[in-house]
């Protein structure tokens, strides 16, 4: 067998590390910090993440031996995707491993915002019967904008379409015909904006979408729009949204990811028209699992040199 050698720098599901250890040594450091990270590197052939540690240009220039990087989830924002590159290590991620977690979360924030249920159950748990002030809206004949209609913005159209929701969909990246085949009618950004009465957000953060909802964009939207957001922190500008949320432009928020994580009990985390998860979007028992599995086994199939279905460099 050969001596390989794994780190697994962040945590992840048993059934994952075991498959590893089927045919490497494993190293289990769960808390590595980023100074061990650096420090150690050197001495792995490959290195398992999630999305605490950071996977530097520093970390590959000391990973001499390093052959495979592994995201366990879908971003890899946290890894350096060109220092990668220019050292001829491969990355590889899970992308379907919590598609429907994230959707279904994704919908729940969106029924969050149509019917108050955090600040209905927060007030019952004060001792408050505040019925009248809780009055929702329906999601049934409701448009909703889905911004990036990949695995995970598709589910998400389907449990609309099941809620009796129009939707409408942006995705530079897929052909108009695939987006009506995954139960969308394809738009422009501007359209979009102009005509959804939900905005969902389903795209990595790049060069290119980052902050892409911004003060701009909030201003061509709908009047009292709602937005969920359960892809990356930093696709939105949050000071412009926060004031979009004081001038009612937008009437309400969810969120589940922050360009800066944890946030802390900011202005908008605090903000009475948003309702804010910390990025649990992937925190299922089965996806969790799924991931695990799935990026344990394309690591061990870059180590043997066979096909790679999730390669991201």
């Amino acid at each position: 067998m050969p001596e390989w050698k794994v780190l697994i720098a962040d945590s992840l599901e048993e059934s994952g590390a075991n498959i590893l250890a089927k045919e490497a040594q494993v190293d289990n450091r769960p808390t590595i910090s980023p100074e061990e990270l650096l420090a150690d590197i050197g001495n792995y052939d490959a290195l398992v993440v999630r999305g605490r540690s950071k996977v530097t240009k520093e970390v590959f220039a000391g990973a001499k031996n390093l052959k495979v990087v592994g995201r366990a989830g879908v971003g890899v924002d946290n890894i350096d995707l060109a220092a990668a590159a220019s050292q001829g290590v491969t990355v590889v991620n899970a992308p379907t491993a919590t598609t429907t977690a994230v959707a279904e979360l994704a919908f729940a924030l969106m029924l969050s915002l149509a019917r108050p249920v955090p600040a209905a159950d927060a007030s019952m748990k004060r001792g408050q019967w505040d019925k009248k002030a809780l009055k929702g809206i329906e999601l049934e004949g409701k448009t909703l904008g889905v911004i990036g209609l990949g695995n995970i913005g598709a589910q998400v159209a389907q449990r609309a379409a099941a809620f009796g929701m129009q939707t409408i969909a942006y995705d530079p990246l897929i052909p108009a015909e695939e987006i009506a085949k995954r139960g969308a009618e394809p738009v422009d950004l501007n359209d979009l904006y102009g005509k959804a009465d939900f905005i969902t957000m389903h795209l990595p953060l790049t060069p290119e979408t980052k902050n892409l909802l911004d003060g701009e964009a909030f201003a061509r939207m709908k009047r009292g729009v709602y937005l969920v957001c359960a892809a990356r922190g930093g696709v939105i500008d949050e000071t412009a949204l926060l004031s979009s949320l004081e001038s009612g432009q937008v009437a309400g928020a969810a969120l589940d990811v922050f360009s800066k994580e944890p946030p802390g009990l900011t202005a908008l985390v605090a903000h009475p028209k948003v309702v804010a998860t910390p990025h649990i979007g992937a925190q299922t028992a089965e996806a969790q699992v799924r991931a695990a599995e799935h990026i344990a086994e394309e690591v061990l199939n870059a180590l043997r040199g066979d096909e790679l279905r999730w390669k991201v460099v």
